[in-house]
């Protein structure tokens, strides 16, 4: 039953991604699209340039640096905080309850994500020109995206074991929290002590508040955004503030699972039995069982921990707005513009590398190791061909290596914003070829029923 009901829950997080990397796709094709084709061209470039305000008299949320956000501006930074909220609510419920949560399970996800975090860092360094400027994007080809291939693996439904899928979802966490990681250590700058300390007075009172059984969504999002305009404006890049929120907000229960199931127990046994004869008969409540009822409800949804019940709140939204919004801005690249020779003497080909040879060698070299070392073993109904083939599917690397493209090198003019380009079209063109040469390969290592 146990195993039952983690697959359940597994399958359906599995038709989320599926769903979303459909829209996802669609923005993507939309952008590409809008930023090549005449006329409508330059409306979308000059589209992302617009000043933004949110304004309480001379007080406006969306300002950095004395000078209002841009569209583009509140979407990586503002919507992506909320992208990356999302992303350590999985991390925090994957760890304490999910394909984390102990060292049989997370042990070979973890070993395979840190070969293919390493791997495509060391091809980016050996094929990228020496530049101190190209060589900033070396974390690009890092990321796994995870809705891109899960929706890969969803072509072939029943056919992959389940354990493929837990492996390929785990690794893209794992993943996720290592491009944290690298964003919080190497993309910060001019760091404002006075600002971090307010960020840090912000992060007590969600803790303290944590330690007090606070246990509203509302009291963590409301500091959640405090926190993020003192992030903006210290110098740490201001998406990391999604992810401290993500691990102040409490996953337990303020009076604990027993006394809510207790409570629930007790409210239905007030209820008479009906017989098999009456059971399609409509029965009219009396106002005690009414309230009764209610409270049945209200104890159901006090069972849901703020964590999960955030969790699932964020669902719809970051799948069908602000990744779908975020790939839209920033998948349009000026194909036009470029030459042939940027595919390969800028920073395009190696990232290309990275994601489809740097991922596979990395995640495929690294869990090896560690099976035949006998740390760990394969997935669940797995063999050697179609786990290989899995992590070919590892370099499709689409949300999270556009983003940190965008924050490698928007910031440093019109050179940049070449070397951004051609990033952008190293991230299309190797998720692209990962995810053609994934289907080829699962098609042929797969069971065929």
């Amino acid at each position: 039953m146990h195993s039952q009901t983690i697959n359940y829950s597994f399958l359906s997080k599995l038709k989320r991604h599926v769903n979303s990397s459909v829209v996802l796709i669609a923005c993507t094709v939309l952008a590409l699209i809008c930023a090549n084709v005449p006329g409508i061209d330059s409306w979308y470039s000059a589209l992302w340039n617009n000043p933004v305000s949110v304004s309480i008299g001379d007080f406006n949320l969306f300002e950095h640096g004395g000078h209002p956000m841009s569209v583009i501006q509140v979407i990586n930074d503002f919507l992506m905080a909320i992208f990356f909220l999302s992303v350590g609510l999985e991390i925090k419920r994957e760890i304490r309850v999910g394909e984390l949560s102990s060292r049989e399970k997370a042990l070979l996800p973890i070993i395979g994500a840190c070969g293919g975090m390493i791997v495509p860092v060391i091809l980016f360094s050996i094929f990228c020109p020496n530049d101190p400027i190209m060589q900033r994007g070396l974390a690009i080809p890092m990321a796994t995206d995870i809705a891109f291939s899960l929706g890969v693996l969803s072509v072939f439904k029943t056919r992959v074991p389940i354990g493929l899928k837990i492996f390929l979802a785990a690794l893209a966490v794992a993943d996720d929290l290592g491009g944290i990681i690298v964003i919080a250590l190497f993309y910060s700058s001019d760091i404002n002590f006075t600002f971090l300390a307010l960020a840090a007075a912000c992060i007590g009172l969600m803790v303290a508040g944590n330690l007090l059984k606070i246990r509203k969504k509302g009291f963590y999002i409301t500091f959640g955004l405090v926190l993020w305009y003192m992030m903006l404006n210290s110098g740490i890049h201001a998406t990391i503030s999604g992810v401290i929120v993500a691990f102040c907000v409490p996953a337990t229960l303020k009076k604990g699972t027993g006394h809510y199931l207790e409570r629930i127990r007790r409210n239905i046994n007030r209820f008479p039995v009906i017989d098999i004869d009456e059971q399609h008969n409509t029965i009219v409540l009396t106002n005690e069982q009414i309230h009764t009822l209610k409270s049945i409800e209200s104890a159901a949804d006090k069972m849901i921990s703020p964590l999960q019940d955030l969790e699932d709140n964020l669902h719809g939204m970051i799948n069908y707005f602000v990744i779908p919004l975020f790939a839209f801005a920033n998948a349009g690249v000026a194909v036009s513009g470029m030459a042939f020779s940027d595919l390969y003497s800028g920073v395009a080909l190696p990232v290309m590398l990275g994601l489809v040879l740097g991922k596979f060698i990395g995640v495929f070299s690294f869990s090896w190791i560690a099976i035949k070392l006998k740390f760990v073993s394969l997935p669940a109904g797995a063999d050697w061909k179609s786990f290989a083939s899995v992590c070919v599917v590892c370099g499709i690397g689409f949300t999270v290596s556009m983003f940190i493209a965008d924050l490698s090198y928007c910031s440093i003019g019109a050179e940049g914003i070449t070397y951004l380009n051609q990033a952008k079209l190293g991230v299309l063109i190797g998720s692209v070829i990962s995810a053609i040469l994934g289907l080829i390969l699962l098609n042929k290592t797969l069971p065929k029923k």
